[in-house]
């Protein structure tokens, strides 16, 4: 975080830290006002509410996980090679951010507490996870066709194992 940033962005922010370690439903407006050193009236003067803040954190968090997990799949040339690399961007890069993601996998967090109670936020999340299962899946089947990868392999079920591997908690 740098600290030129707005006062908004400073709510997203501990916000995103605070949801990652507590998740959504234990954070209160009190926690989100203690960590940012708001009142109650400087914190509703930029959102109406906590649910007003989940989707500025969620789009935040999703931007620092493209940064950090994506890194370098660009210069990666064979699809298994880019999912591997996926992979220890991911535990390597962006797991151990203990700052901004100090309860680990925001979203993995996000997913298992507001399934039954926030649904239409749960399928907000459920979006990015379909995204990343569909990237996977399309680099494994690339890696099938291009006869790297045995053909009787099922890209789905190696696809669901890599998800859940990620899901894990650490």
């Amino acid at each position: 975080m740098q600290n030129t940033i707005s006062l908004k962005e400073k709510i997203i922010y501990e916000s995103m830290e605070l949801f990652s370690l507590k998740g959504y439903l234990s954070t209160s407006i009190n926690d989100i006002m203690d960590k940012t050193k708001l009142s109650k009236g400087g914190l509703y003067n930029h959102f109406k509410s906590k649910d007003d803040i989940f989707s500025p954190v969620l789009s935040e968090a999703t931007k620092i996980w493209r940064q950090r997990n994506l890194a370098g799949l660009d210069e990666v040339e064979k699809p298994v090679a880019k999912v591997k690399k996926l992979m220890e961007n991911y535990k390597d890069r962006y797991l151990q951010d203990k700052k901004t993601f100090r309860g680990g996998c925001i979203f993995a967090t996000l997913s298992v507490e507001l399934d039954d109670q926030k649904p239409i936020f749960s399928r907000e999340l459920n979006e990015g996870f379909v995204r990343l299962k569909a990237m996977i899946r399309r680099l494994l089947d690339q890696e099938k066709t291009s006869s790297e990868l045995r053909r009787e392999v099922s890209t789905e079920a190696v696809t669901e194992m890599i998800f859940s591997d990620m899901l894990e908690p650490r």
